[in-house]
């Protein structure tokens, strides 16, 4: 296998290792990656991968005219009218056609936020509720609702929603109480001021869902994350139209359940910290109150540890076992041939599913590496004589026995791409890891698929990465038929390196531009308008209650340390303002003794994964490289980054032990300003010392400044290799497109890396 870069504007420095997804993102231990980046597995859009795969680009892949409006996921069709609706504190509602308490609570929701933003209060009646208005000709808002949606959110319920605003009105009509929530958070996020008051602006919405399932996959096993993050998040996943958590329950680090029949799950699975029975259902109830369904997994037969920390004799190998603390896949699997581990799962599997009303249920059943099922004599003497051939025969007959455990409560099995097997009834669904050619297969196998590779947000990478990766591209091989087979797709959050402190950041707002992948029609891809609305869409999460931006200025007073001096902690916000945490899965790699002990609280859980600045500064070098704007127009950059990196050198020993990392990252940041110095001043002049040794130099000295400090690491380096390249091949773009330019030097800045 070759590296070759992630990103461009969040750029992780060469490393041996790629950053690819696994299904619970981990890699196994001794093994070699799957490679996600290969040309069957990039969605058949290599073109526009390879090119965001650079950096996020302000590339419009169909030339669409950018939004006229501040809203994410944007909707199916907008017509912006003249004038706009005053709100002021005689804004009022009615609600007319279906109502019901889900639809009422979330108008209350809704009206809540819109006075936390405006300052208003709007009218209420004696007993504190807002006020309904009598007449809807009279009210600000009107609200019709054709029908009430079920108590719990279905997979196919009409979430389809109309929204029209001129000078005298707004109404918002749906065909169910699903379709008006929606409307409600578009409403919200139209909501805007200027010098002339608040107001909503005149236009016409008609809007629905691409795909029935867009979904957060939330891991809670491997960093413990307690309710309050679960609800806030809920909170985030409806502003941005999400509609499944998938909530990922055990893992060989924690199994995060109360069982009453079963305790030692518990007792010896989650150092204490798990969901009792009533939280559970307080999440299910919170989530369908926001339209959002909830669907479990409990990973088996493989990552099994904390199943088999209380029942040790349910495992493939004797025991004893304890729940792990580092990242990795491990040995410890169920035992299929065993009766007793269906008699757990019979009994255990019943009890999630009266708490988990969804029809879905989810079984995991990735990374199983067969070596307990090896070892075993007994075991393999199963396979011989039940006719299963080999490990994967064996899996796929514990799969059915669990499915049929499942359909007895009325529950469809859901697994990870290792399931898929000609034996597996064609009502599973498979959760897509390993990219097109897993999606492909799954679907021509008759199953519906869940995509969640490209959409690891765990991985770091920029928005505009995930943004770009299409369930269902325009050139797509599938059929209708397999093409109807997509339900959607998952943004994953594994949590081997969030804290509840962190997490909301490595979530939010990246996540919303993939909602808007899964929400809106194929043809809104303008990266450039994206992350504009992205912007707008952060302040709205944080309205909401996220913590993606409030966390960042106590973890960095906390990490400069009481004696730091202000200048000293100035300085510390800008370049954290420049840097990443490094990607993929390369922090394991460069963290030594990578555990679940260590805290969460360095420079790296500071940083935000998508940086601004290094975004920007990768579109200025994008117009000087392709655009033929002037080199100078780089230099500000280097002059700011030259002083900064003097200040932080100046201020860093107020920040005692913290200012060994802060110095070195400071003087990488001082050579990155004399390699684009340098660059710049060749840059259309190709003096006779130009060559190939020049520029092979020069990606040397780029990768010295690449070298992660603290796990974080400079997104500008990657832009100033493109530059390099553009010098090297001065007056060699002849007739070549911008794009083609772009992929040329590409690849000449990212050459894949000798094995």
């Amino acid at each position: 296998m070759t590296n070759r870069p992630d990103s461009f504007g969040a750029l992780a420095a060469p490393c041996d290792a790629p950053a690819v997804p696994c299904a619970d993102g981990l890699l196994p231990h001794g093994s070699t990656p799957h490679t996600f980046l290969s040309a069957s597995l990039q969605f058949s859009v290599s073109a526009m991968l390879a090119i965001v795969a650079v950096f996020p680009l302000p590339y419009t892949a169909h030339a669409a005219e950018p939004s006229t409006i501040d809203v994410m996921p944007l909707p199916a069709e907008v017509h912006p009218q003249p004038g706009r609706l005053a709100v002021t504190a005689a804004f009022t509602v009615a609600l007319t056609g279906s109502s019901d308490s889900r639809l009422r609570d979330s108008l209350t929701r809704a009206l809540h936020r819109a006075e936390a933003r405006t300052g208003l209060v709007f009218a209420r009646e004696a007993a504190g509720a807002y006020a309904i208005a009598a007449d809807a000709a009279q009210a600000s808002l009107v609200v019709y609702c054709a029908a009430s949606s079920p108590a719990l959110p279905v997979l196919d319920d009409d979430e389809s929603y109309t929204l029209e605003i001129d000078s005298q009105q707004a109404r918002l009509r749906a065909a169910t109480t699903t379709g008006a929530l929606h409307g409600f958070e578009t409403f919200l996020q139209l909501l805007q001021s200027d010098a002339g008051g608040w107001f909503l602006p005149a236009l016409e919405i008609k809007d629905r869902p691409r795909f029935p399932w867009r979904g957060l996959m939330l891991d809670v096993c491997r960093h413990w994350q307690p309710i309050e993050v679960v609800k806030r998040n809920l909170d985030g996943m409806a502003l941005a139209k999400l509609n499944v958590l998938h909530f990922h329950l055990s893992e060989d680090q924690g199994f995060r359940v109360e069982s009453k029949k079963f305790p030692r799950l518990q007792e010896f699975g989650s150092d204490g910290n798990f969901y009792t029975q009533e939280q559970l259902r307080e999440i299910v109830a919170y989530a369908a109150a926001r339209g959002i369904r909830v669907v479990p997994e409990f990973d088996i037969p493989g990552h099994a540890q904390s199943w088999v920390a209380g029942y040790p004799k349910l495992a493939s190998a004797p025991g004893p076992y304890v729940i792990e603390r580092t990242w990795g896949v491990f040995d410890p699997v169920l035992d299929p041939t065993n009766e007793a581990t269906y008699t757990l799962l019979e009994g255990f599997l019943g009890e999630m599913a009266a708490i988990f009303p969804d029809p879905y249920f989810h079984i995991g059943g990735d990374e199983n590496n067969g070596v307990q099922w090896s070892a075993n004599p007994r075991i393999q003497a199963f396979v011989k004589e039940h006719n299963l051939h080999d490990n994967e025969g064996l899996h796929a007959y514990f799969n059915r026995r669990v499915q049929t455990i499942l359909a007895a409560h009325g529950k469809k099995l859901v697994g990870w791409d290792e399931i898929l097997h000609p034996d597996l009834p064609k009502t599973a669904v498979i959760q897509s890891w390993r990219g097109a050619e897993g999606l492909a297969a799954a679907v021509r196998a008759g199953h519906a698929v869940i995509l969640s590779n490209g959409y690891y947000i765990d991985l770091i990478e920029p928005a505009a990465r995930h943004y770009v990766n299409d369930p269902l591209p325009a050139n797509t091989p599938l059929t209708a038929a397999e093409q109807a087979l997509v339900l959607g797709g998952e943004a994953t959050m594994w949590s081997e390196w969030v804290s509840p402190e962190t997490i909301d950041s490595r979530i939010w707002p990246r996540t919303a531009a993939i909602a808007e992948r899964l929400w809106s029609p194929r043809a809104i891809d303008d990266v450039t308008d994206m992350y504009r609305r992205l912007a707008f869409v952060s302040h709205r999460l944080t309205e909401a209650g996220l913590l993606h931006e409030a966390y960042r200025e106590p973890m960095l007073r906390r990490y400069a340390g009481d004696r730091a001096t202000p200048d000293a902690f100035a300085a510390l916000r800008e370049l954290v303002a420049l840097c990443e945490p490094v990607k993929g899965y390369r922090r394991t790699q460069v963290t030594p003794h990578a555990s679940q002990y260590i805290p969460l609280t360095g420079l790296a859980d500071c940083v935000a994964p998508d940086s601004v600045e290094g975004r920007e500064f990768s579109w200025a070098v994008d117009a000087v490289s392709l655009g033929g704007a002037a080199p100078a127009t780089l230099a500000s950059h280097f002059a700011e980054w030259r002083a900064l990196a003097s200040r932080v050198i100046a201020t860093a020993p107020t920040t005692g032990p913290r200012a060994a990392e802060l110095t070195a990252l400071a003087g990488q940041l001082a050579d990155a300003a004399a390699c684009g110095e340098e660059i710049v001043s060749r840059l259309n002049v190709a003096p006779a010392d130009t060559s190939v040794a020049w520029f092979e130099a020069m990606l040397a000295r780029l990768d010295r400044v690449a070298t992660p400090q603290a796990a974080t690491e400079l997104p500008v380096v990657a832009p100033l290799k493109f530059l390099a390249s553009a010098v090297r091949e001065t007056g060699h773009r002849g007739s070549l497109s911008p794009d083609a330019w772009r992929e040329y030097l590409r690849e000449i800045a990212f050459p894949p890396k000798k094995s």
